[in-house]
């Protein structure tokens, strides 16, 4: 085939593979092709009156931090975490302009923080400190890994093209929280990973509250821990703040 044949047949499947439509006139291809995984319909084709549902399927990038004890953004930029979020929409108003939200998220938070994070065995506490000459280590971190019920009341625009924002919070369980050093020894020049599991005095559950602000698939996502990282009184208190990007992929 020729360059224009090829051209030809590229612009026809990009036409039909990407081209959106906002499901109001008759005369449109389809009433649901509103972003990437939402061709699908099940196992029937969707009924035209059936009303569209989204951001069923959300990724949330974060950039995690801390605040209490600790100012906020005084942490690593590569503090990177990542919330998987599996939800039902449900519309409450025609058009679905309001819904609320409930499904199940797995949340994982790293904040690299490059200090110290002390266990006290004797007060079953954890007090965070600044990195000192005498420590060997290049890097550490905190992270957790959190299983939670996100609930949200969901407000937006009909249509694909919606504006929407997202008003929730979420309760979870934290199943695990760690922390990890790397370094590189002074006389081998060996890179060492020492990586310590669980604390003496972890918040098991999480309360948090989050709001997504944004343009269909798209948004911006912030959350905040209401309770704190550690339980004891003689504890560093630290609440979890989170920024980032979310996508709605269904």
């Amino acid at each position: 085939m020729n360059k224009t044949t090829l051209s030809i047949i590229f612009a026809l499947c990009s036409h039909v593979g990407f081209s959106q439509y906002d499901g109001k006139g008759e005369d449109e291809i389809s009433r649901f092709r509103a972003g990437f995984m939402w061709y699908a319909t099940g196992l029937r084709p969707a009924k035209s009156e059936k009303v569209r549902k989204y951001d069923r399927l959300i990724f949330d990038v974060t950039y995690n931090d801390w605040i209490g004890d600790r100012d906020l953004f005084k942490n690593h930029w590569a503090s990177i975490g990542l919330n998987t979020n599996f939800m039902f929409d449900i519309p409450l108003t025609k058009g679905n302009k309001v819904a609320f939200g409930i499904g199940a998220v797995h949340q994982w938070v790293n904040i690299r923080h490059d200090g110290n994070l002390n266990r006290d065995l004797a007060t079953s506490s954890t007090t965070f400190t600044e990195k000192s000459a005498g420590d060997v280590f290049n890097k550490s971190s905190y992270g957790s890994h959190t299983f939670g019920v996100p609930i949200e009341l969901r407000f937006r625009n009909e249509s694909w093209k919606h504006f929407k924002i997202h008003l929730g919070g979420k309760v979870g369980y934290k199943t695990r929280t760690y922390s990890k050093e790397v370094g590189v020894g002074t006389s081998d020049n060996f890179k060492y990973t020492n990586k310590t599991l669980d604390f003496y005095d972890p918040s098991r559950l999480e309360y948090s509250a989050h709001v997504r602000i944004g343009l269909r698939n798209w948004a911006l996502y912030a959350s905040y821990g209401i309770n704190t990282i550690f339980t004891n009184e003689n504890s560093t208190q630290l609440n979890r703040v989170q920024f980032g990007l979310s996508i709605s992929l269904f």
